[in-house]
């Protein structure tokens, strides 16, 4: 996931499944103004693989939010 912050902002990007559980949380923290990358290695938050599929995520920071479905295969 790339993205960029214009100011200081608290981003949260959550992974959820195509029922809507949260899979994994990849950020919910300040950033600085600047470029990013955040790698998601196909884990969920208790360290377990999860399968090929169709996920969602959700990108939020200040006003803005960007919702989103992904293909994960491996």
């Amino acid at each position: 996931f790339n993205f960029q912050v214009p100011k200081v902002s608290v981003v949260s990007l959550v992974v959820y499944n195509i029922l809507g559980q949260k899979v994994r949380t990849l950020a919910n923290q300040s950033f600085e103004p600047g470029f990013y990358k955040i790698a998601w290695d196909g884990k969920n938050d208790l360290g377990s693989s999860v399968a090929t599929g169709i996920y969602i995520y959700r990108f939020e920071a200040e006003n803005f939010v960007k919702i989103q479905k992904m293909i994960l295969m491996k």
